[in-house]
């Protein structure tokens, strides 16, 4: 089992199937040292649940969060899990990506996080996302009620900024300032999109691409990864705090 990173701690991992319409969405499930936790749902990059992101999950799991790794692209690219390492990675995963069907992933986030605070080992469920998982996070936290959202470089976020108006949870959000993906002042329209929550909290990371957090990326910047996750997991002990 791969060890979180900054974590020294025993994770238990298991595959789980989540019940959806028409069928079953594959997950990954961390669960921390102390068998229970507060539950988030991880949505992944446009690279699947591969080997980053369960990593990630396990990180979360190291906070002392119950975390369910969902295969968010079931339906046409059942258990898609890219190697980044690969020379057709991006092609592969873009592709799949044009695949997705983004409301049925939207719909499908729904009952992830009504299944994983059904499971003994959550405490609630909030949403947490990268990239494509990003604006899937941001999105059902839009369509439901999770008791936290985490959004790192949403992509397509500029084009439902619609969507923030009806977030009600504490929500936080990580961008790059050197993000070839997103508009340039994407951070000031989410700022401006979100000012009416005042749970919203936001960080821009100088230097820093899109993916700047997958240390399996090109994109991938160390100092911008830090801060990030200092600032995610502060945010979310402050309002999803482990222990009450």
């Amino acid at each position: 089992m791969r060890r979180p990173y900054n974590a020294r701690v025993t994770i238990a991992t298991r595959p789980e199937a989540v019940p959806v319409e028409g069928g079953t969405m594959g997950a990954f499930l961390a669960v921390p040292e102390a068998g229970s936790g507060p539950g988030l749902v991880l949505f992944p990059e446009i690279f699947g649940a591969n080997r980053h992101m369960r990593g990630r999950a396990e990180q979360l799991a190291g906070w002392g969060y119950t975390t369910l790794l969902v295969d968010s692209h079931w339906r046409s690219d059942p258990g898609l899990d890219v190697d980044e390492h690969d020379a057709n990675a991006m092609p592969q995963a873009l592709a799949a990506a044009g695949r997705l069907d983004r409301d049925r992933a939207v719909e499908d986030g729904v009952r992830a996080v009504a299944y994983l605070r059904s499971l003994p080992e959550a405490r609630d469920a909030g949403v947490i996302g990268y990239c494509l998982g990003g604006m899937l996070a941001y999105l059902v936290a839009a369509a439901d009620a999770p008791a936290v959202a985490v959004c790192y470089y949403p992509s397509g976020s500029d084009e439902r900024l619609d969507a923030a108006a009806d977030i009600e949870c504490p929500v936080l959000f990580h961008f790059g300032d050197a993000d070839g993906f997103l508009p340039p002042d994407i951070a000031d329209q989410m700022r401006a999109a979100t000012s009416g929550n005042p749970g919203a909290e936001l960080h821009v990371h100088a230097g820093a691409g899109h993916a700047f957090d997958n240390d399996d990326s090109t994109f991938h910047h160390a100092e911008a990864r830090e801060a990030a996750a200092r600032q995610t997991r502060e945010f979310l002990h402050r309002v999803f705090p482990p222990a009450r």
